[in-house]
């Protein structure tokens, strides 16, 4: 069974994460980095576009930073309570099939969410996971030489009134939901904990994977945090 190596990282700004993933992505690729990881954390609010995006999705551009990325896809936001997961994974080891990665990624948030007691599924011609009709996670990839980074938002406590800004992933009329939102008597202080639990439990199962959170990934994300700390005054 392959090991994945966890890193929770916290809230980190989105520039930050990104420049991470992809740095995490070429040592990957190059063989510097020995096993896939995945990052878990937040983000500060953020709206991005995917390659697929229009800019008209956009319908409240002011207070908000936007950035433009390598992923599919269309308008996204992420904020905090928001759980952000971006996989490192060399599909050489599982299956050099996107769409199977993009069915598996959803299987896996499907699992988390019925050990949360949330009753999940696809939605035909869309990527992303729905619950009751409502869209509870979003998932944009990209891949180089195989190797995978950006990944899925998990809507856990996320304020849903962030999503009046864009047309989520450019699905007129979609309504956004949470995990918080879903059990309605669930409480928010163990909510989080208990869906980062789940999502890890999804991917063991959805990718026949072994969790870790190892020393090695520790010291990866201190070192990282650490050279990319604001400089204080």
């Amino acid at each position: 069974m392959s090991v994945l190596d966890v890193i929770q990282a916290g809230l980190v700004p989105y520039p930050d994460a990104l420049a991470w993933q992809r740095q995490l992505a070429e040592d990957r690729i190059a063989g510097r980095l020995s096993r896939d990881v995945l990052l878990l954390l937040e983000h500060p609010p953020v709206v991005t576009f995917g390659r697929n995006s229009q800019v008209s999705h956009l319908l409240q551009p002011d207070g908000i930073d936007v950035f433009e990325v390598e992923r599919g896809g269309d308008v996204t936001f992420h904020g905090p309570g928001q759980l952000v997961g971006y996989p490192i994974l060399d599909l050489g080891a599982y299956k050099k099939d996107l769409h199977w990665y993009l069915r598996t990624l959803e299987q896996a948030l499907i699992y988390a969410l019925a050990l949360l007691d949330i009753p999940a599924e696809r939605n035909p011609g869309f990527t992303g996971v729905w619950t009751r009709r409502r869209k509870i996670a979003s998932i944009g990839i990209h891949v180089k030489q195989w190797v995978t980074w950006h990944g899925f938002a998990l809507n856990v406590t996320t304020d849903l009134a962030h999503f009046d800004r864009i047309v989520p992933c450019g699905i007129q009329g979609v309504q956004m939901t949470s995990v918080e939102r879903e059990l309605r008597n669930g409480k928010r202080e163990t909510v989080w904990r208990e869906s980062v639990d789940a999502v890890l439990q999804g991917f063991e199962r959805a990718f026949g994977v072994s969790v870790s959170h190892s020393k090695e990934c520790a010291r990866q994300s201190l070192s990282f945090r650490t050279a990319h700390a604001e400089p204080r005054l």
